[in-house]
């Protein structure tokens, strides 16, 4: 199987991605694509070819296989990796979306104008929750495929010899599994690396949220002192004014205390 167009998609979105995204591209990569495509392969390419039973029955070979594996584990993982790469290509579309409303809006009123986004890339507004849902729906495939190995197989173990009693076979019948211990490591390898790319993208959503909750508190904080300093100078203003008006008739200038509550 071909990963090079998963490759150039999660390239390209790498540089909208923060620290744990980019962390997550890696361990993607390094430890599950490229594990699946050097080594899983190969190791589950004679599957059916090697599970042997002790009868000769006809059909009873093919029934018991695919009574203990009703999916390959190989199909399973492509499935997985597959859905849980797309996601990606919704950040790339939005941003290419905002850039070609950039470049028309830019045509429309020329290039000295107002631009619409500071910065196509950068996770603000739509861009965020495009980036956010992405992240929940990477968690939600990884967690679904866990659980689908773990009940399509009844865990995560390989034993040596299975019993079948499925018909056609004649009675109950040995099926011996071809190369159960290293079929178990990898198992547990592509288990374990799904846990942590779904820590990686929860502590991103985290990352996140707690951002936009300090720039948001920030803002706020911003806006305050921009009133408190508004209301001061209006305060001021309105004093020198009266004050003019009180020397213009003659009075002696009041004398004002203000107070601002900070």
């Amino acid at each position: 199987m071909n990963w090079a167009f998963l490759q150039g998609l999660l390239s390209g979105v790498n540089k909208y991605s923060t620290a744990f995204g980019r962390v997550w591209l890696s361990v993607v990569f390094l430890f599950r694509v490229m594990v699946f495509v050097v080594a899983a392969e190969k190791v589950w390419g004679d599957e059916q070819k090697d599970f042997t039973c002790n009868t000769a029955q006809p059909g009873c070979h093919n029934v018991c296989y695919d009574f203990f594996f009703p999916v390959s584990h190989v199909r399973l993982w492509a499935l997985q990796l597959i859905f849980v790469t797309c996601p990606s290509l919704l950040v790339v579309l939005h941003v290419a979306y905002r850039e070609e409303r950039e470049r028309k809006h830019q045509l429309k009123y020329g290039e000295g104008c107002q631009r619409l986004y500071q910065n196509t890339g950068k996770k603000r507004g739509g861009l965020w929750w495009t980036y956010v849902l992405s992240l929940i729906f990477k968690m939600g495939v990884d967690a679904t495929f866990i659980y689908l190995l773990y009940y399509l197989y009844a865990g995560y173990d390989f034993p040596s010899m299975v019993k079948c009693t499925q018909d056609p076979c004649p009675n109950t019948v040995d099926c011996f599994i071809s190369r159960p211990t290293e079929k178990r490591i990898f198992t547990l390898f592509m288990v374990i690396t799904s846990l942590v790319c779904i820590l990686l993208s929860f502590f991103e959503i985290l990352y996140l949220m707690g951002k936009r909750c300090c720039e948001c508190v920030s803002k706020l904080q911003g806006s305050k002192q921009v009133a408190r300093a508004t209301a001061i100078q209006n305060t001021n203003s309105l004093l020198e004014t009266n004050t003019k008006r009180m020397v213009g008739k003659g009075e002696p200038a009041p004398q004002y205390m203000v107070t601002v509550a900070l």
